[in-house]
């Protein structure tokens, strides 16, 4: 079941970043470029799947502070996310 959950959460933080990754807003136009010399602009795609990929190995493995941290990362993302995108930041 954790991994269940840690996968739906991967799902969100996909659709998030790809939205925030696709604003306007000047910290994301500074990650693209930031990013844009690393595989052509999805080197942060890259980076955000292998923290995915950490948590549901570790989800696997048994490592019962997988999912926590995961939803906390989660929900950090999301109040990044939403602060991006609202432009209350």
């Amino acid at each position: 079941m954790p991994t269940f959950i840690i996968f739906l959460c991967g799902i969100a933080n996909f659709a998030l970043h790809k939205a925030t990754m696709e604003s306007d807003h000047p910290m994301a136009l500074q990650m693209r470029a930031a990013f844009g010399r690393f595989m052509g602009g999805y080197g942060s795609y890259l980076l955000e799947f292998l923290i995915l990929l950490s948590a549901l190995s570790f989800a696997a493995l048994g490592y019962t502070i997988a999912l926590p941290s995961y939803l906390v990362y989660t929900g950090m993302n999301a109040l990044a996310g939403w602060a991006i995108l609202t432009g209350k930041i």
